[in-house]
């Protein structure tokens, strides 16, 4: 605990760890203020740096670009590989779990040790590794990377040590997987086929032990050649030549015949008893043409051949189509006796596995679902119908339906609003899904006891928002809103409103939300603004509309010298029922020309509308085209339901609406706002009328950066690169269409992200302004505050930061009566203080002066379509939070906390006085900041483009936390990193994906319990009695010795070169989380205890092989003495 006593006397002060301030960061222009009455204040520090720790809690949503799949019908745990290196583990609702390969390395297949709690995984860079699910936070055992051949196919037969690994060159190699070592037993490609054969059979593309005999493996090559191999006699039992390549191998469970997929889209059955030729060949989707040829057919990827006691046998396989049918969706195709069920799919399959209620390979397989993995979904089919329906998905896998274009991130919300969203947004859901479970239900996860309302709200593309329940660590959808709604469809083309965006004219750019008042804004990317109040009614309402004009001639911008400096001028909508009005504003407002451009890019819908329960529309703010111009993104939102204000900003000035009266009460320049306080010397030059595709910041960034986004082809190509810029300079919530539209995929191209990459170099001292820029506002924020430093009680303010650096303030006169607050007018005054700080300003907060945090004030939520209550009449109730509310500090200021891209700053208002400075980077820029709560007190987290998360005491700006996590960045994290209250924070990871961190030590401490349990302890389902004859006539199956035969008694060692094997870290990646405290002197000590024991059972292993051999040597002597014993000499 740490206690500051500061004596406020005008004098320079620092702070412990930062850069000293001086008293005239305060001031105007640079002069010194006047020093304020001194005054002790007491703030006692409760957060230390042992606090704080970073480190990742789960991952929601679809994993992006999959490769491989696998299940595990015992535990019932589906495990899903991707191109990245990631692997994501899925049971029972509740337990996800991800896990990642540190070489990044593609995962090509994955393998369950059925019911071992452990995963084989074989990735691109010919590695194989083996996790140990049988800890909360899976960690690679073993690794065992080829170095002369590459793997393509891998097979682990159910309760075997041994896994099969085929590979390029068309060998087959046997790793021991308790050891992860390689057999000296090799099915070389040259053995197996046949020595006339002239050409080499291609990589091995599967591999299955025979179903009758596991001492019989079938090797499938990519040329077509299939081999029967009998592992104990070393030869080839048959050899297939078949002249269309192989993609799959299937068996039927008797082990007397097997299916084979091909690329010519046929399937070929074949018996074992003759296998000259196919017993059956199939063309499930080649229709016999009028010539009587049959037509080309696309490649089954994949075939399943499963037998049912009481059906037909079911085929099920991938592809196949004919290819004259263009534009025909993916298919999975259902064979089940003569009937033929094509599904269609979204997007490609990468992958589908069969579900069976059986592990064991040779008795009827029961199948009673089938997963399908596509690009950007996961499906669950239901074979137990005839109409095969899907089951409902449990896990937030649609999160990328539309593409992420900023997210909210709320803990702590009132406990109460979590229930209420549910059970609206259940009134839309889709419906003709299976009535069975979801079959993917293995691992336990309890709710635990360190849970709290959370709610992560998502804005899209499409203009949809979803609302999430992400409480304890889970997701589920709340609540979907579709804001395009709002609006006419537009036309394409139509207009001046196609040109500005095109494809995506409703993409979310941002979102406000009260949830005490349940009022919700957007930002669109069409320069529009739309507010939502909650109603748990149905309602007939007419959207009210506002159109502003906020745009300002480029002379305005940069020739302040002039005495006229003209504000933007702005008029109520032609769509609202009220009549035009001039706002109350400054005396210089004309009307420019080219009033026939005075039309917003999109249009509201003026009709009365029905609107469901839920978020209902009240009114539309929009700005408008001037001039030929369009109105520039909106950079800056707040909104607060107890002053009933919407305060907005963007590169051209601020405005400020009255939402409670639909007026607008302010609408000018940032460089009006001054007055006569403009800190900056302004350089006056000719003007130049700027065109879209230089307007904005265009100067403010790289050269190259401007260029580089400027190439783009689009007809939004000048909007793009602006909101690139903006997004870079402010840490904006943006969305670029190039995101979305230049690739595709839901990502930045590989172009863009090299080329965007968070590494500028601008100047920090901006003090002469010799560009032709405009400054934007680039974050506002409501609050109880002092205008002025002769203010005696604190009012309603609006605190306004630009992209220079520079605050202002801006004092209100608000009605208090509720009556009077509908009918008389908000009154504006001239704008107060002027602070400066280095670089774009991202974040305000303010702290009572004892260091708690002062909430803004709201107004408590009130159903306004509910049945009027004669007795109940509905009033407004506000809460207020004001800084004269402490004890001990009644009535004598409070703590601004302001944060811009380069540094933080504490002011003691009224006074202005900077308290604390802190230069929190000079090779970087913060994209993020944030004053959050933790372990009950506060502090300022900041998130910087070099990838550093860091965090900051308050009031005295102390570095608690700085750790460098990650360590390259992209538009998207930028775009959507935010942190909450509760030490925790989010991103999207990919554009499908949902990354939540924490930076708290007492979270990482308990993460632990919140996770869920992947392995739970299952007895093994025993094998069906075979019978006497069965058995008998049925091979050998249960005498094959894998030991005996691939042991290094028998097959000896393999060459060192061809393989070299990695020890993993075993369980103390899983420790790491719980390094301290009880728990991990547990976790400490049960895995040393797994590790020892692991190696007395080698030890036990490496004795009995020494046994052995002693024997083995003991017998050939004994052989040898009495073969010897009774010969002469001469006979020798």
């Amino acid at each position: 605990m740490k206690k500051f006593r500061k004596v406020l006397d005008g004098l320079t002060t620092s702070s412990p760890g930062g850069t000293i301030g001086s008293p005239s960061c305060g001031s105007a222009a640079g002069t010194p203020t006047a020093a304020p009455t001194p005054k002790e204040i007491d703030v006692q520090e409760t957060l230390v740096s042992e606090n704080f720790q970073l480190c990742k809690t789960v991952r929601h949503g679809f994993p992006y670009q999959p490769t491989a799949l696998a299940f595990d019908p015992v535990q019932k745990i589906l495990a899903i590989g991707s191109r990245s290196g990631g692997v994501r583990i899925l049971g029972r609702p509740g337990v996800d779990c991800y896990c990642q390969h540190e070489s990044g390395a593609a995962v090509l297949q994955l393998q369950f040790l059925i019911n071992e709690g452990a995963l084989v995984t074989a990735c691109a860079d010919d590695t194989l590794h083996l996790w140990n699910l049988r800890q909360r936070r899976p960690a690679v055992l073993h690794s065992l990377k080829f170095n002369r051949e590459r793997i393509t196919f891998c097979h682990l037969p159910f309760q075997s040590k041994w896994l099969y690994v085929g590979t390029e060159r068309g060998n087959t190699h046997i790793v021991n997987i308790e050891s992860f070592i390689l057999s000296g037993y090799v099915i070389m490609w040259n053995k197996a086929i046949e020595l006339s054969t002239k050409t080499h059979p291609g990589p091995v593309v599967h591999l299955s032990d025979s179903p009758k005999d596991e001492g019989k493996l079938l090797i499938g090559f990519e040329s077509g050649t299939i081999v029967q191999w009998d592992l104990r006699a070393k030869k080839a039992d048959f050899r297939i030549y078949y002249d269309e390549a192989i993609h799959s191998v299937s068996w039927h469970h008797e082990g007397k015949q097997f299916m084979c997929s091909h690329s010519d889209g046929s399937l070929t059955l074949w018996n074992l008893r003759n296998t000259t030729r196919p017993f059956q060949v199939t063309f499930p989707h080649g229709k016999i043409q009028k010539d009587g040829r049959k037509e080309s057919c696309k490649p089954i990827l994949k075939v399943e051949y499963k037998t049912s006691r009481s059906s037909e046998p079911f085929v099920i396989f991938s592809g196949g189509l004919s290819y004259d049918k263009a534009g025909r969706r993916p298919t999975l195709t259902i064979m089940h006796g003569k009937a033929i069920t094509v599904l269609e799919m979204d997007y490609p399959i990468v992958e589908f596995m069969v579900l069976c209620e059986t592990p064991y390979n040779n008795e009827v397989q029961e199948p009673y679902a089938v997963v399908v993995l596509l690009e950007k979904d996961l499906i669950v089919v239901d074979l137990t119908q005839s109409n095969f329906p899907v089951f409902e998905n449990p896990y937030p896998m649609d999160i990328h339906e539309s593409p992420v274009t900023c997210t909210a991130y709320f803990a702590d919300c009132p406990p109460d609003i979590i229930p209420i969203l549910y059970s609206i947004g259940a009134k839309h859901k889709k419906t003709g899904y299976s009535q069975k479970e979801w079959p993917i239900s293995g691992g336990t996860w309890t709710l635990g006891s360190h849970t709290y309302p959370e709610i992560i709200i998502t804005g899209h593309a499409d203009g949809s928002i979803k609302f999430w329940d992400a409480s304890a660590i889970t997701l589920q959808m709340l609540y979907k809103l579709k804001t395009s709604k709002v609006f006419e469809k537009p036309k394409p083309g139509e207009g001046r409103a196609a040109e500005l965006v095109e494809e995506d004219p409703f993409a979310v750019q941002m979102v406000s939300w009260c949830p005490q008042s349940r009022i919700f804004c957007v930002v669109g990317i069409s320069a529009h603004i739309i507010l939502y109040r909650f109603s748990k009614y149905d309602a007939n309402t007419q959207i009210v509309s506002l159109e502003v004009r906020l745009q300002c001639e480029s002379e305005d911008v940069i020739s302040p010298s002039e005495n006229e400096n003209n504000p933007c001028f702005s008029e109520q909508g032609s769509h609202s029922p009220q009549p035009h009005h001039q706002h109350p504003a400054s005396p210089g407002n004309r009307t420019p020309e080219g009033i026939k451009d005075s039309i917003p890019c999109l249009k509201v819908k003026d009709r009365v509308v029905r609107v469901p329960p839920g978020y209902q529309s009240e009114l539309v703010i929009q700005l408008l085209w001037v001039d030929g111009e369009p109105p520039q993104q909106i950079t800056s939102l707040d909104i607060n339901s107890a002053y009933g204000l919407l305060a907005f900003g963007n590169c051209n000035g601020v405005a400020v609406v009255d939402y409670l009266q639909k007026t607008i009460l302010l609408c000018m320049s940032t460089l009006d706002l001054y007055g006569a306080a403009d800190p900056y010397q302004r350089l006056t030059r000719s003007p130049r009328r700027n065109r879209q595709s230089t307007s904005g910041l265009t100067e403010l960034t790289d050269n190259q950066q401007s260029i580089d986004m400027e190439r783009s082809k689009s007809p939004t190509s000048g909007h793009a690169s602006r909101r690139a810029m903006l997004q870079q300079l402010h840490g904006v919530t943006m969305y670029s269409h190039d995101e979305h539209h230049t690739t595709a995929s839901y990502c930045w191209s590989e172009r863009e992200s090299r080329e965007n990459s968070f590494s500028r170099s601008r100047s920090s001292s901006v003090s002469s302004i010799d560009r032709d820029t405009k400054e934007a506002v680039t974050t506002l924020q409501f609050g109880e505050s002092y205008g002025r430093k002769s203010d005696a009680l604190p009012t309603p303010c609006l605190w306004v930061g630009t992209s220079l650096g520079v605050v202002l303030l801006i004092p209100m006169s608000i009605p208090t009566d509720q009556e009077e607050r509908m009918e008389e007018p908000v009154t504006i005054g001239p704008s107060g203080a002027v602070l400066m700080l280095k670089g774009s300003v991202l974040r305000f907060a303010f702290l009572d002066l004892v260091g708690a945090l002062i909430q803004s004030p709201y107004e408590v939520w009130r159903d306004l379509n509910a049945p009027e209550d004669p007795d109940r009449p509905r009033r407004r109730k506000l809460v207020h939070f004001s800084p004269s509310s402490s004890q001990d500090a009644c009535g004598d200021g409070h703590l601004a906390v302001v944060c811009s891209e380069r540094q933080a700053k504490v002011f003691l208002m009224p006074s202005q006085s900077c308290l604390f400075v802190h230069n929190i980077t000079e090779s970087s820029f913060v994209l993020r900041a944030d004053v959050v709560s933790v372990c009950n007190s506060v502090c300022l987290a900041c998130f910087c483009a070099n990838g550093h998360v860091m965090t900051l005491s308050l009031p005295s700006l102390r570095p608690l936390m700085d750790v460098n996590y990650l360590p390259l960045t992209d538009m998207r994290i930028a775009r959507t990193f935010c942190f909450t209250n509760g030490g925790q924070a989010l991103y999207l990871s990919s554009p499908t994906e949902i990354q939540r961190i924490t930076y708290s030590q007492e979270m990482c401490d308990n993460l632990q319990e919140m996770l869920g349990e992947l392995f739970t302890p299952i007895e093994t389902p025993e094998a069906q009695n075979r019978g006497f004859l069965k058995g008998f006539f049925g091979g050998n199956a249960h005498t094959f010795d894998r030991e005996e035969l691939f042991g290094e008694a028998a097959a000896g060692k393999a060459s060192r070169s061809l393989a070299q094997h990695i020890p993993g870290q075993g369980g103390v990646e899983g420790m790491k989380v719980a390094a301290s405290g009880a728990v991990g002197e547990l976790a400490r000590a049960r895995i040393a205890l797994d590790e020892r024991g692991q190696r007395l059972g080698e030890l036990e292993e490496r004795t009995a092989l020494m046994m052995t051999s002693a024997e083995t040597f003991s017998k050939h002597a004994h052989e040898l003495m009495l073969k010897c014993k009774d010969k002469k000499w001469y006979q020798f």
